[in-house]
């Protein structure tokens, strides 16, 4: 379960609440789900029942407890717990998550943490004629795009003047220019140079991109998606796939390889760090690609930490579990070739 399927699960026990007269509120467009803070516990935390007490005049604890009782009966949800002045602290079945999310993105390949979230809806983004905001402006277009969105670009600083219609949804990017023209370093480790940086940062425009080493985050990304394509080739010389009718992806055995629960955390979060570039024009907008590079790096080291329990070691025999942890590691690696897809960098399969 993803932290946006989890928040659907949350506004759905709040509209039970509503329905069964529980609570008289007005069930809230969304939910903010996330990690749990310092005393917290579980898998995720929400404030939905501080969110909501003042309206529904009640204590923050009152209302907490209500929603506890429907929400632990959403499907996934193993227990409830209440901290501190009302928060929501929520444990997953871990194992059926995690087999259930390896067996989705498995399924929709390159499109995992794509949504109609958006669909219908025109953004105008108003940027000044320089690279780095060109290329913001494209991955934030592509970005969008994945949520269903569609973005329209406008050029010059005279759009400022121009009044907004009520129907436009209008916002402005303004990042921290590039030094120099970028041009030398290639269109893959060029665009890595202006979107990795968070646009109120000043890029680095240097050689040090284009190195082949673990110091540039880059050639991880790269690596690391590489490697699943490797691992992947390595066990199928070996006779055994996470295709066919023989293959049950079982992932209650990968949380306990190493890397493996930090990395299907991170395969969980992906659709809502995608999902961010859809606030426009609210927010932060023009930081959603930076947020992205960061994300797909986080994502890369995990992998790289869970690659090498995936083969067969020595005599070893393939097994289910081999299977699971393989079914992982291609999970890992196809949202990898996807997040840099969305920001217009090519994803060899050989390094």
């Amino acid at each position: 379960m993803t932290p946006v399927e989890l928040s659907r699960s949350v506004l759905h026990a709040v509209r039970c609440a509503v329905d069964d007269g529980e609570l008289n509120v007005v069930v809230p467009s969304r939910v903010v789900v996330g990690r749990p803070g310092p005393g917290g516990r579980g898998d995720y935390a929400t404030n939905v029942a501080l969110q909501l007490a003042r309206p529904a005049g009640q204590p923050p604890l009152r209302v907490a407890a209500l929603l506890r009782a429907y929400l632990a009966r959403e499907a996934g949800v193993t227990d409830v717990e209440i901290t501190g002045p009302g928060f929501l602290n929520i444990s997953l079945d871990r194992a059926a998550t995690s087999a259930a999310l390896v067996r989705r993105i498995l399924r929709e390949g390159l499109r995992y943490g794509h949504t109609d979230a958006v669909a219908g809806r025109v953004f105008v983004l108003c940027v000044p004629y320089e690279v780095r905001a060109e290329v913001l402006a494209d991955v934030l277009a592509r970005m969008v795009g994945s949520q269903g969105g569609r973005v329209e670009v406008r050029h010059g600083g005279a759009v400022k003047l121009e009044p907004v219609p009520a129907s436009e949804e209008r916002a402005f990017l303004r990042p921290v220019p590039a030094p120099e023209d970028p041009a030398f370093l290639g269109p893959d480790a060029a665009r890595w140079a202006l979107l990795h940086p968070a646009p109120h940062d000043r890029p680095r425009v240097t050689a040090d991109h284009l190195v082949q080493r673990e110091s540039n985050p880059l050639f991880r990304i790269r690596y690391a998606h590489a490697r699943t394509r490797a691992v992947s080739r390595n066990a199928a010389d070996l006779g055994f796939t996470t295709t066919g009718p023989e293959t049950d992806v079982e992932a209650a055995d990968t949380p306990h390889t190493p890397g493996a629960q930090q990395l299907l955390l991170l395969l969980a979060d992906h659709p809502r760090v995608l999902a961010t570039a859809a606030a426009l024009p609210h927010g932060d907008c023009q930081a959603a690609p930076s947020r992205l590079t960061r994300h797909l790096l986080a994502l890369a080291d995990a992998t790289l930490v869970h690659l090498p329990a995936v083969l067969p070691r020595g005599d070893e025999k393939p097994s289910a579990a081999h299977r699971s942890r393989l079914a992982l590691a291609e999970a890992a690696g196809t949202v990898l070739a996807g997040g840099l897809s969305l920001l217009g960098i090519d994803a060899p399969d050989h390094l």
